[in-house]
């Protein structure tokens, strides 16, 4: 028994070392680079010399236009949020109702158990009730990102109107980690400068992410004991 318990401890230590071991950076299919389509054969008898969908212009620029095409995204991305708020709430209650008097005459009674009627000891109908409720809060939440560097990405479709949907993603393998940078949005072909580079603030519906893997992403990681003392499962 103790042999086998001591051989399932050197194979947990095994994998743990093998699992802290940097691995390649994995691809994400989902942002894969796109082919450019071939074109069909040119139709031939026809007895024309150039035939339409094979021309290339000589005087045109580099700008990416077609599926397949590479753009260059110069992520320019900052975002800074802050919020504040502060809520004060107070009630008071006072509620007071005097002994009513009927058929002329103030009714007074005796609970079992108490002295013999007396003018310092009546019970009478009348009461009175008092409530006070004060509740303070505040908070406060500040956040800063920002984002720079170029990734070049690819067209994979060319929407009826002109623009072009791109899509791409950068590995990079440090020391013990890897970090990813995908990038994926709608271009209008005009925002595209000189150079085939666009910034990412000029993408539509665009998706940005930056992660990365390894020791040093772990490291960051909050373990799941502590995140049940900060999560609303936690009733204190």
């Amino acid at each position: 028994m103790t042999n086998r318990l001591f051989s399932l401890l050197m194979l947990a230590l095994i994998a743990a070392g093998l699992a802290g071991c940097q691995s390649a950076p994995v691809r994400d299919p989902a942002y894969a680079p796109m082919r450019p389509v071939i074109p069909p054969p040119a139709p031939m008898g026809n007895g024309s010399i150039y035939q339409a969908g094979y021309e290339r212009s000589w005087f045109e620029d580099m700008r990416a236009r077609r599926v397949g095409d590479m753009l260059t995204i110069k992520l320019a991305e900052k975002t800074d949020a802050k919020k504040k708020a502060t809520t004060a709430v107070k009630k008071s209650n006072s509620n007071s109702v005097t002994n009513p008097t009927i058929l002329g005459s103030t009714p007074q009674f005796n609970a079992p158990g108490l002295l013999p009627l007396a003018s310092n000891n009546n019970n009478n109908l009348g009461f009175s009730l008092e409530s006070e409720h004060d509740f303070s809060g505040e908070g406060d939440s500040a956040q800063n990102n920002e984002l720079t560097g170029d990734v070049t990405v690819t067209v994979i479709e060319v929407l009826p109107n002109g623009y072009l949907m791109v899509r791409g993603e950068k590995r990079i393998g440090i020391n013990q980690g890897n970090e990813y940078v995908k990038v994926s949005g709608i271009v209008r072909p005009a925002d595209i400068d000189s150079t085939n580079t666009v910034l990412s603030t000029r993408l539509a519906d665009p998706t940005i992410v930056y992660k990365g893997d390894g020791a040093v992403a772990d490291s960051n990681v909050m373990g799941w004991f502590a995140k049940f003392f900060i999560s609303a499962l936690f009733p204190f």
